[in-house]
């Protein structure tokens, strides 16, 4: 026989596989609705969190997006920071310029404690520190280690920073956690020109930390031949 009717094995195997495609079509149709569900786009995921990560990546075209719509410039990730910290630890000097323009809170502090003046002393962004005090910040805030902004900044030896809260009329002698001097904090990591900066402003070399050791007794113990070398000859009465 010549004729193209097809057998009846024939036209089962085709309605299989006509059944097996359309159950293709629809599982694609599922996953793609299902993709475009999870998907982050601007009205499914709240506008201070889209801020925060446009902060975290440093993308500033988001950023400023961000907050053209309103974004709380105060807003805060999970460990407390606000975007100004978070520039800041990411040594953006620009973008925390920026933001303190926009009205951040300026002693907003993280869970642990971390103020934006502790982070720009820490980071040795003087102009944003100016800009802080000249705003408010709190000199005399503490984190939860004990440590506030004069000892971040004498222990990485930022010296123009450590002027800065001088001028501010911080106390070249005061004792912090442990009866520790930001002259210690900074003999301890042998910042010399920063030792230089607070003994010429008055600070004591003679002051002892709650175990009774000297700032040049910490720079020895850490191996500062130098930083207590300088303490030494600094403690010698001068020839007349």
């Amino acid at each position: 026989m010549n004729g193209s009717t097809a057998s009846p094995g024939a036209n089962g195997t085709l309605a299989t596989r006509r059944a097996i495609l359309r159950r293709s079509i629809a599982a694609l149709a599922f996953a793609f609705a299902a993709a475009a569900a999870a998907a982050p786009d601007d009205n499914v995921v709240p506008l201070n969190a889209r801020f925060l990560v446009a902060v975290r990546d440093v993308d500033v075209p988001a950023i400023e997006r961000a907050l053209q719509q309103g974004a709380d410039i105060n807003s805060r990730n999970r460990l407390g920071e606000s975007a100004l910290v978070i520039v800041l630890k990411k040594g953006r000097a620009d973008l925390a310029q920026r933001f303190i323009d926009a009205g951040a809170n300026v002693n907003l502090a993280a869970v642990n404690g971390t103020t934006p003046l502790m982070a720009a002393a820490y980071g040795n962004h003087v102009e944003i520190v100016r800009v802080l005090l000249v705003k408010g910040a709190d000199l005399a805030a503490v984190d939860r280690i004990g440590k506030n902004a004069m000892t971040y900044a004498a222990g990485e030896g930022h010296a123009d920073v450590v002027k800065l809260f001088l001028a501010q009329g911080a106390n070249p002698n005061a004792a912090y956690a442990h009866g520790l001097t930001a002259l210690m904090w900074a003999a301890g990591y042998g910042k010399v020109e920063t030792m230089r900066v607070l003994i010429d402003a008055g600070a004591r070399i003679d002051a002892k930390d709650d175990r009774g050791k000297t700032a040049g007794d910490i720079a020895r113990e850490n191996g500062h031949a130098a930083a207590a070398g300088m303490l030494d000859g600094a403690g010698r009465p001068k020839m007349s």
